[in-house]
Parts: C-alpha cells; structure tokens; sequence
C-alpha cells in the first residue's frame, strides 16, 4: 500500500485522513490515535466502506536496569 495523509492534532489526539493505492485500487480512510490517561495510546485505522481495526499499546516497566 502507498497512501498520503492529511493530519490534524490536539495535546493528546492525532487524527487523519489518508488515500492512496493498494494492490492497484484506489483506497481512502480515516483514523485517529489518542493518548490516554493511563499513558496507553490507542490507534483506530480503518478503510472507507471496508475494515477497520484498533490497537491499544501501553509501555511496559522494567524492574531491571539497563
């Protein structure tokens, strides 16, 4: 997939829009990803009229020291 992005942002939110190709089609979307206040960010991305998916990371502590 090779796709473009049109970006807007606040103090914990990205959101975008993005269009492009994949596979030869012509494909378009929107998305955003939000920092939330356990300090996880999430990441919603999904395809107009199609998928859509989310994903959720948090860091993870280390008791070790590096």
């Amino acid at each position: 997939m090779q796709a473009g992005l049109d970006l807007g942002y606040s103090t914990s939110m990205v959101s975008f829009t993005w269009a492009g190709c994949d596979e030869m089609d012509e494909v378009s979307g929107d998305g955003h990803a939000e920092l939330l206040d356990d300090g996880a960010i999430e990441i919603a991305f999904a395809y107009h009229n199609g998928d859509e998916a989310v994903l959720k990371a948090k860091r993870e502590t280390s008791s070790t020291a590096c």
